[in-house]
């Protein structure tokens, strides 16, 4: 049985030193919500405070800030008590106050017609919350995350409602934020609850599978950490990861449940101090062991649209056995378990760039972090469409939660898009007035129709026409971005070539 959770297990959880006075603030806060919560009981019977230490502890883990943590120790105040959020304020600061109030009113969407009108609202909800203060959807996921680990306490007619609910918004969210680990726990417990039986028997294969690979795997370990060892490669840590259940059955599904054809269900993670030191240690595990054709993928010189780096290889291991091998920096592996959480670590230390970007208060910062533009795009696409349930819905489905590539300007800047993106999709995620003149398009050098899918990775040139400054309604017909078509049905209703009974 576990130990109780205590606010000491969650300072000593934090990823960062916690200093005095910020240990003062979370101890000041703890007490200040025991005390609000006192003879409230969970489900499961337990205190109701120790649902505010979980989600505590969560955050901590992640490595946000001390803000950010005593907000989530805060965050059903308001809602669960009689106390105003008025005196949250006066105790600690505007800061906390806003986040606590953004968690409260996530919190009060309620069902109203049908699943999907509930889903659009929330959706709407946390995106907006999203583009004003990134960290009251980080503390409504570690929320969430809480909530779903005790389901098991909740009514059964509401545990598949609360899963679907979870895998439809709060993981892809997570996931476009890049924290791989919550993302990871979210999809498993949702698979538990919606689909018992297939979770049980993926459960079974992977259990199977791991119990004949673990002495294989722990004296592959060791051999690599002694290969790169003896080439001078310094070695951070160096261990095995196994895949996550849901992940694991959608592969399982694409493969006809042949888990021998699965080469990525335990990958061998290595950790190394810099970027030079991931690519030598590739070659030296390519001289070793003969790497599978196709399967070598380069994360760090083009990251995944949510930030992910990494150098990934399927190899013929040791005893021919095929496994894979990711290579890193300990920055990198930091930044792909937690996401946009991660920064936090580091802000935290060097007190600058990352710290204004996560607050309301940005405008000392005019440009965002690269990997974080979404961000802003999304708060001003949501101006753009207004009240449109079902372009809503659909912009996201493409925009946001859809896979994503890259492509590069001439000048080598990196455009990210969703997959079937157009060059004009392109051109108008640069700037509208790029759109509304482009006449033609390169790829890599090569001239492409305009409604041609770009591929990752390629070099695209928009070609303008002097004078153009109107969009083509047939354009419509193929761009696949809500930024492209808005911008694109703006510009024809203000040259009246678009009707109001139009498209």
């Amino acid at each position: 049985m576990d130990a109780p959770i205590t606010i000491d297990s969650v300072i000593k959880a934090s990823r960062f030193p916690v200093k005095s006075d910020a240990e003062r603030r979370i101890r000041e806060a703890f007490t200040f919500a025991e005390k609000a919560h006192a003879g409230q009981l969970r489900r499961s019977g337990e205190p109701y405070i120790s649902h505010s230490l979980h989600v505590a502890k969560i955050l901590a883990e992640i490595g946000m800030d001390t803000t950010t943590l005593v907000a989530g120790l805060l965050h059903d105040v308001p809602e669960d008590t009689s106390i105003p959020l008025s005196e949250i304020e006066t105790r600690f600061g505007e800061d906390v106050a806003y986040l606590v109030d953004g968690i409260t009113k996530l919190g009060k969407i309620k069902l109203r017609g049908s699943r999907e009108e509930y889903f659009l609202e929330n959706l709407r909800k946390m995106f907006l919350a999203m583009a004003k203060d990134i960290r009251v959807v980080i503390i409504k996921l570690a929320d969430r995350l809480h909530n779903m680990r005790t389901l098991e306490h909740v009514p059964s007619e509401k545990q598949e409602r609360i899963a679907r609910e979870t895998m439809e918004i709060y993981s892809p969210i997570a996931n476009r934020l890049g924290i791989g680990e919550i993302k990871g726990e979210l999809e498993d417990l949702c698979f538990k609850y919606l689909d018992p039986e297939r979770y049980a028997e993926t459960k079974k294969i992977e259990e199977t599978y791991l119990h004949h690979g673990k002495t294989y795997m722990d004296s592959t370990v060791k051999l690599f950490r002694q290969l790169l060892e003896k080439e001078k490669i310094k070695v951070l840590d160096i261990s095995g990861r196994t895949k996550f259940l849901y992940r694991l059955w959608k592969k399982l599904e694409r493969h006809d449940m042949d888990i021998s054809r699965i080469y990525d269900l335990v990958a061998i993670r290595i950790i190394v101090p810099e970027v030079a030191d991931c690519y030598e240690a590739l070659g030296i595990i390519h001289r070793e062991y003969r790497p599978m054709v196709g399967r070598i993928k380069d994360y760090i010189s083009l990251p995944k649209p949510n930030g992910y780096q990494s150098l990934h290889t399927t190899i013929f291991g040791p005893n021919g056995r095929i496994l894979e091998v990711q290579i890193r920096t300990e920055k990198m592996h930091t930044e792909a378990e937690f996401g946009i959480a991660a920064h936090w670590i580091y802000t935290e230390r060097a007190e600058r760039g990352w710290k204004s970007f996560f607050s309301r208060k940005r405008e000392a910062q005019p440009k965002e972090p690269r990997g974080l533009e979404w961000v802003r795009q999304l708060q001003e696409w949501q101006k753009e469409i207004g009240r449109d349930d079902e372009e809503f819905l659909k912009g996201l489905k493409i925009d946001f939660f859809k896979n994503h590539i890259f492509a590069f300007t001439p000048k080598g800047d990196i455009i990210e898009l969703p997959e079937d993106a157009t060059p004009i999709d392109f051109a108008y995620s640069i700037h509208s007035e790029i759109g509304d003149a482009a006449s033609g398009a390169k790829a890599d050098g090569k001239i492409i129709p305009l409604d041609q899918p770009i591929m990752n990775g390629q070099v695209i040139e928009i070609l303008r026409e002097k004078n153009k400054k109107k969009p083509s309604r047939d354009w419509l017909d193929f761009v696949k971005t809500a930024t492209a078509k808005s911008h694109i049905r703006r510009a024809l209703r203000s040259t009246d070539l678009f009707s109001k009974e139009g498209r």
